[in-house]
Order: C-alpha cells, then sequence, then structure tokens
C-alpha cells in the first residue's frame, strides 16, 4: 500500500486531471492564483515533478545551473510541459499520477502539498467547486505548519502568533490571534493565496493579510 501522502497526492492528480479534461480552450488561458501562471501552466507544473530526476547529483547539477535560482527552474519546466496539446497533458498527468515522489528538502509532503494547493490554484480562479477531501486537507495542513515547509511553502515568520482553527473538521494549530474558517481557505491562506482571506475570520486575519502583502 503506498504511504498515506503518496496516496493523496495521487487522488489529486487524478482529480485535476478530470478537471483539466472538461475545460475549454479559453478556461485553460484563464489567470490562475499563481502570478504570471494561467490554469495551463498550473496543469504543466503539476505534470514536470513526475517526469523529473530527484537525485541529489541531479539535484545539485541544477542548483550550479540555475545559480541557486529554483524559481527559475521551477518556471522553465513547468512552461516546458504546458507547451504540449491539452490532451497530452491530461493523458500523461493521468498515467504518472501514481508516480511515489519524495523530494530533496521537503520528503514526500512536499508533492502532496503541491498537488491540493495547485489544484485549487486552477479551480478557484475557474469557480469550480473541484477540491481534495478534508483528509487531504488534514494531511496538507499538518505538512505546511511542519518544519520542512519553510523549505519553499510558507515563511518562517508568517505564521508566528497566529492560531490556525478548521471550522469544517477538528484540527487546529499555534497560540495567538485566531485565523479560523474551512480547511482549504486556511491551507491557501497559510501558503500564500490572499483571496482565501475572504473565507476565514478572527483578528488574526488581518495580521496573516499583512503579511502576505508585505
Amino acid at each position: 500500500m503506498p504511504a498515506p501522502h503518496h496516496r493523496i497526492a495521487t487522488e489529486n492528480r487524478l482529480l485535476a486531471a478530470d478537471m483539466f479534461a472538461s475545460l475549454t480552450p479559453q478556461q485553460w488561458a484563464t489567470p490562475s492564483l499563481c502570478e504570471g501562471w494561467t490554469v495551463r501552466e498550473v496543469a504543466g507544473h503539476l505534470l514536470a515533478p513526475l517526469e523529473s530526476d530527484f537525485s541529489w547529483p541531479t539535484v545539485i547539477g541544477v542548483l550550479v545551473r540555475y545559480r541557486g535560482n529554483v524559481d527559475k527552474y521551477v518556471d522553465d519546466e513547468t512552461r516546458k510541459r504546458s507547451a504540449r496539446p491539452t490532451e497530452q497533458i491530461v493523458a500523461q498527468l493521468r498515467e504518472r499520477a501514481g508516480e511515489e515522489l519524495t523530494v530533496p528538502f521537503t520528503g514526500a509532503g512536499g508533492p502532496m502539498a503541491d498537488s491540493a494547493i495547485h489544484l485549487r490554484d486552477a479551480a478557484r480562479p475557474l469557480g469550480l467547486d473541484v477540491s481534495p477531501d478534508l483528509d487531504a486537507w488534514r494531511a496538507t495542513l499538518d505538512f505546511l505548519v511542519s518544519k520542512p515547509a519553510t523549505r519553499g511553502f510558507v515563511t518562517r515568520k508568517r505564521l508566528a502568533g497566529l492560531r490556525l482553527v478548521a471550522t469544517d473538521q477538528d484540527w487546529s494549530w499555534g497560540a495567538g490571534e485566531e485565523v479560523r474558517g474551512p480547511s482549504e481557505a486556511v491551507a491557501m491562506a497559510v501558503a500564500g493565496r490572499p483571496v482565501a482571506l475572504d473565507d476565514l475570520a478572527g483578528e488574526g486575519v488581518q495580521v496573516l493579510r499583512g503579511r502576505l502583502s508585505a
């Protein structure tokens, strides 16, 4: 049986593939919640790590070649995949959805959280309610408040002095001014998506809003 993070990531990728397969050309061209990326680029980004080599020699080679600019590497790999025909992106995402990724720095939790967050990066702007289930969001929230998440997902200072509370399941974390709401909105806001703040309540929301806009 696959580990929970791998299983959740697989389910999320298949959910995303089904959603992408149903979209019109106009929807594929819609700006996503990721700055500079349309829904098409988000689809390409979900596919990219499934075709990548995460062995340490390769990772070190990438860091040297891109002079430590991981964001540039990710963008290049994303755009390479998103240039493929729509049907090919969907088919390859489905075919490789079950790849068990354990990447440097974040382990299996990083790809799992990526699969949940980027699904909503595409679905939210389209007004679609396609979303991972509550178990997937619990695992994503657990990862986002963990130490590995500070390596590319959540800055160390973003959550300082805040208490996060999910209102749709029994999950909370931290101490301080409260940020509460649906698991999806809490996770998306913690991951740096300001649009999700409108779905949250509590004195900590303004604090988090200020930190995201800084």
